[in-house]
């Protein structure tokens, strides 16, 4: 045998063994992976500067779920924010402060297992308790205007939820088509011939939803693609926008003028 085909049989022997690699850990960790929980002790105090309550909503199966209801003075209407899979209220909670100022009450809350909540988050166990929370809210609450608002994997939960029960508006932030297209642009070839637990197919569920859609989505975002965002555009309806912010990644739309801008007309 040639040096040179030695040589290529190394690589291909180490590129194998990577994928092999890569595979079983992916399986092994998917789930970590997707719900990256940070449990709260139960004396936790929150701090944040604007006026809020805390919250402890019933799901069913013995599961409270922890949310913070933001309060504005006088309120026009209630944004729901789901927000993305890591961390916790204690981090999310900030991002309240983006839409207090412009006049809405903030109602976010943890998922399954993260901050305060109990219990384990599964993608069924999100969308069944988004539904237990909006009756919650409709039944505590009651707001003339609810607007929700995804972020991240949070978006598959607002859009799964508008689908079925249509809010005034839906506002997506650094959405994607499916799981497969969530996954890190330098790990998509790979990542789209594993073997997924779970789908969180948003391409399906955004063709059910009939409020006005507006998405976000920025140009260097290294966790879930623009190629993935761009591929639910194909399921927009006339009057649905899609704003690409240039130089944004997954974690700092708020702070470019364009984002700032177009919330600022969405919500006036």
């Amino acid at each position: 045998m040639s040096k040179a085909k030695s040589i290529l049989k190394k690589i291909g022997w180490i590129l194998s063994s990577f994928y092999v690699l890569s595979y079983i850990l992916f399986i092994l960790f998917q789930d970590y992976i997707f719900f990256q929980s940070i449990p709260l002790n139960k004396d936790y105090k929150y701090h944040f500067d604007q006026t809020f309550e805390e919250i402890n909503i019933p799901v069913g199966d013995h599961v409270l779920l922890n949310a913070l209801h933001f309060k504005s003075n006088h309120p026009k209407g209630l944004i729901l924010y789901f927000h993305g899979n890591r961390g916790n209220l204690s981090r999310w909670g900030k991002y309240a402060e983006d839409f207090i100022g412009l006049g809405y009450d903030v109602l976010m809350y943890d998922f399954r297992g993260y901050g305060k909540s109990n219990g384990a988050c599964t993608e069924q166990s999100m969308y069944q308790d988004a539904v237990r929370v909006l009756n919650w809210v409709q039944i505590n609450l009651k707001y003339d205007t609810t607007i929700y608002y995804g972020r991240s994997i949070g978006t598959a939960t607002a859009i799964v939820l508008a689908s079925k029960y249509p809010p005034t508006k839906l506002i997506l932030e650094t959405p994607f088509d499916e799981i497969k297209g969530a996954m890190f642009p330098w790990l998509q070839p790979l990542s789209r011939t594993f073997r997924y637990h779970y789908s969180f197919n948003n391409m399906a569920a955004l063709k059910n939803v009939t409020c006005p859609v507006v998405i976000f989505h920025g140009t260097d975002d290294w966790v879930v693609p623009l190629s993935s965002a761009l591929r639910l555009e194909q399921d927009l309806k006339p009057g649905d926008s899609l704003y690409i912010i240039q130089g944004g990644d997954h974690h700092n739309l708020n702070t470019f003028d364009q984002y700032k801008s177009v919330i600022k007309e969405i919500f006036k």
